[in-house]
């Protein structure tokens, strides 16, 4: 698994080097940015973590990064960072996806809790991911008729009905059903339809 970092986006240079310290002298990896382009600019696909984003920067503001990596289908989880007037902002934010917004001035433990809940959200997401590829993977494997007979059996079809609609034995149906099982890494019947359903995302 990529090693999370937190990213750290202000161009307040006093709250960048506090944040960095806060969360360094807690083992965090770190990058800080003083700017949302810098940020943008550096942004990559499969980067992992999170990023704590100070809403009202000059230049492009945290909203707008915000957007711009919405855009991008950036995943990396994020909290925004507020003043005392721009909570209306952060709550426009939330409803578009963020995780949360914290307002200045925060306590240390706050902060932390919050960053903790991105990077576990994180993990989560990137295992989801994983295992909807490792699905796709897995159905890309199956034959043409593999695909009829699996598609019949999460339509809750069953064996004798599976064979009626091909025109197949019920024995060749049994054949199939066992090797999509085996293929798909599944036992049962409502786990093969989680997979199709991971892999079909």
């Amino acid at each position: 698994m990529t090693d999370q970092r937190v990213y750290i986006v202000d161009d307040d240079e006093a709250m960048r080097d506090s944040l960095l310290w806060l969360l360094e002298s807690q083992s965090f990896s770190v990058t800080a940015y003083s700017s949302a382009e810098d940020f943008l600019a550096a942004c990559r696909d499969g980067m992992a973590g999170c990023i704590v984003l100070d809403v009202r920067m000059p230049g492009m503001s945290g909203l707008e990064l915000y957007e711009k990596l919405n855009a991008r289908h950036c995943t990396l989880p994020v909290i925004f960072i507020t003043g005392h007037g721009d909570v209306p902002m952060a709550v426009s934010a939330l409803k578009r996806g963020a995780v949360d917004f914290i307002e200045k001035p925060f306590g240390d433990k706050d902060m932390l809790r919050l960053i903790e809940q991105c990077l576990e959200l994180d993990r989560n997401n990137r295992e989801k991911n994983q295992q909807g590829v490792a699905a796709a993977r897995r159905l890309a494997a199956l034959t043409e008729r593999e695909v009829e007979v699996m598609n019949l059996i999460i339509a809750g079809k069953l064996n004798k009905q599976v064979a009626d609609v091909l025109n197949i034995s019920i024995k060749t149906v049994e054949v199939h059903r066992s090797r999509i099982m085996d293929k798909m890494a599944v036992r049962t019947v409502a786990e093969l339809v989680q997979a199709v359903m991971r892999g079909r995302q």
